[in-house]
This record gives structure tokens, C-alpha cells and sequence, in this order.
């Protein structure tokens, strides 16, 4: 697997805490106490786990703050090496090599209203907008769904917070009074209001869905995916991909994605999560038409058809020709 080239930065885990069942928060710092780049709400950083390992983690804290970087990770029972890594292996006085923030949930600008939802982990970009929000004095109303008290990251830090009044707690295990009502919460369209949501894939479909049986416009829906979706894979059919600088040729098999083929091939493609949600193997598309299974580009992007994602999309023609 090849390591993202934007691993520019090396920064130290100054603490480690457990936040919750199965979530701990990591404390990066500059070894040297100097300033990290600044970060906008709802910004992540790539981080080498380990060798051939890659996560994104969004950023938790203050956007303010310059002097550390806050990230929470869910164990996940169905980890591809990555979250348990981070729990059993990553310990207070590592050394780490992370990317620049970068942000591909961003708050909308010269909006009057924000409403965030979060479905578990997908607090973490939620709750650095949510201090952006009420340091700006800005308009918002949060919502937190979680399946219990105990797995729910921050608690006591919202609840103490100066927005914890705009907080509104929805616990699986709670009484029906407390459970959140999707259908209620958007049942009118706003349009000034900006919908912002991340976490599970159920969660954030839900939500998409809700929304846009209500009338809400796809403009005002924000959403950041943590996980690829689960692709159909029995039809699946080989094709071929033309390298368009070589004119080379290659079969990708049913079982195989393109990225695979062209690395086994010694065509590099850089790749990070390897399910279409961070964007960093997006590729440009000459000729053909690319069947998108990525999370990361919107609708009217997939529409154009003129990029994709090889670690998972794959070809609705015969050939898919690559600007390689």
C-alpha cells in the first residue's frame, strides 16, 4: 500500500484517554512546543497508524487552538487494522506522522442557522463546529444519538461546555420521551438552515433520506462519512483500464479493484481508507463511464463522470481510460 505523500507532519501523543467505553481521545503536539497549522471546523488529518496503515481522524478541539490537535477513535469490532492499532499500540510519548488538516466538511459562510446531528463517533468534526458555532455567538441547536450514556465521548465536556443548552442527548437505551424524532426535527424546510451530519451509514442516511422526503434542498445537507458503504458485489464484471500516458492496458477482474491491478502493475496510486470516503486516490477519467461506489463526491460530481475513486468504484463501459 502506498503512504499518502501529504504525511508531512511528525507530532507527539502528549496524552491518551479513555472517553468513553471503546473511545479514547489522543493529544497531539509538536515535539517542540511550536504552533501546528491551523484547522477549520470539521477538519481531519490523515495518520500513520502504523506500516501500510492510513486513518483519517477529525479534529475535536477548539478550531482556535494552535498548540495540539485532539482526535477520538472508536474500537471497532470490524477494524481493518486501524482503530484497534490505535488503542492497543499508540501510547502517551509516541512519536506520530500525520497530514496537514484538511477539511471536507466545512461550515457553510453567511448562513442564519446550523443544525448538527451526531450518530456516536461522528461527534468528533460535530463538536469542533459546535465551538466554532457558540464562540461566533452564531445560531445552532446540536443533537447527540448514542446507544447509551457510557458510550457517549464528551459528555461531561458538553455538559459543562457554554453551549450544553443548545445540546440535546439521545440514548438508545433511554425512555421514548428522549429518543430522537427525525421526522419531527425536519419536518419543515428551513431555508435558512444548514443540516450538518456524521457517523454511522445507517445514521447518515437516515437523516439524508428524512430530510430530503421533507423538501429540504441537497445544498442545505452537509455529510461526512466514516465508513464505505457495503457494495452489491455478485454482478460484478471485469473491465479494462487504458493508462493514458503509456496507452498500457490492463484487466481488472471481478474480484480485484483498480487500484490493486495498476499497484501490482507498478502504476502508484496514492490511497488511504480504501472505501471511497477520504478522496485521496481520486483520479481523473479521460474517456469511459466510471460506476461510483465512493461517499466522497456529491451527486453532480458523479454525474460528470469525469473522476472516480479506484480503491472501490469500478466501470459501467468496457474501458475506462485514466489520466496516468
Amino acid at each position: 500500500m502506498s503512504i499518502p505523500s501529504s504525511l508531512s507532519l511528525i507530532v507527539e501523543v502528549k496524552r491518551k484517554r479513555q472517553e468513553a467505553e471503546d473511545i479514547v481521545t489522543f493529544e497531539l503536539a509538536d515535539p517542540h512546543g511550536r504552533p501546528l497549522p491551523a484547522f477549520s471546523a470539521g477538519a481531519h488529518v490523515d495518520v500513520q497508524v502504523k506500516e501500510g496503515v492510513v486513518r483519517q481522524y477529525s479534529l475535536c478541539n477548539h478550531p482556535e487552538e494552535r498548540d495540539r490537535y485532539l482526535i477520538g477513535v472508536l474500537r471497532d469490532p470490524t477494524s481493518r487494522g486501524g482503530s484497534i492499532a490505535m488503542h492497543d499500540e499508540i501510547q502517551e510519548g509516541d512519536l506520530i506522522q500525520i497530514s496537514a488538516p484538511k477539511n471536507h466538511f466545512p461550515l457553510a459562510h453567511h448562513t442564519k442557522r446550523s443544525l448538527l446531528l451526531a450518530g456516536g463517533i461522528g461527534v468528533t468534526p460535530i463538536l469542533c463546529m459546535a465551538e466554532r458555532l457558540a464562540h461566533t455567538d452564531a445560531d445552532f441547536a446540536m443533537h447527540y444519538c448514542t446507544r447509551s450514556a457510557s458510550r457517549t465521548a464528551f459528555l461531561e465536556r458538553i455538559r459543562q461546555g457554554e453551549f450544553a443548552d443548545r445540546v440535546h442527548f439521545h440514548f438508545d437505551d433511554g425512555d421514548a420521551s428522549q429518543k430522537l424524532d427525525l421526522e419531527a426535527l425536519v419536518a419543515t424546510p428551513d431555508p435558512d438552515t444548514q443540516v450538518y451530519v456524521c457517523g454511522p451509514t445507517g445514521f447518515i442516511d437516515a437523516v439524508m433520506t428524512t430530510c430530503k422526503a421533507k423538501g429540504w434542498d441537497s445544498h442545505q445537507l452537509h455529510t461526512e462519512y466514516f465508513a464505505g458503504a457495503v457494495a452489491d458485489t455478485a454482478d460484478d464484471e471485469s473491465f479494462e483500464v487504458k493508462i493514458a500516458s503509456s496507452g498500457a492496458t490492463f484487466t481488472i477482474p471481478k474480484d480485484k479493484t483498480v487500484h490493486q491491478v495498476l499497484e501490482e502493475n507498478g502504476i502508484e496510486i496514492m490511497v488511504s481508507c480504501e472505501q471511497g470516503v477520504c478522496g485521496t486516490c481520486l483520479t481523473r477519467v479521460l474517456e469511459g463511464e466510471p460506476e461510483h461506489r465512493d461517499l466522497y463526491l456529491e451527486d453532480h460530481e458523479h454525474a460528470a463522470n469525469d473522476q472516480f475513486t479506484p480503491c472501490c468504484s469500478r466501470s459501467k463501459s468496457k474501458t475506462l481510460v485514466l489520466d496516468l
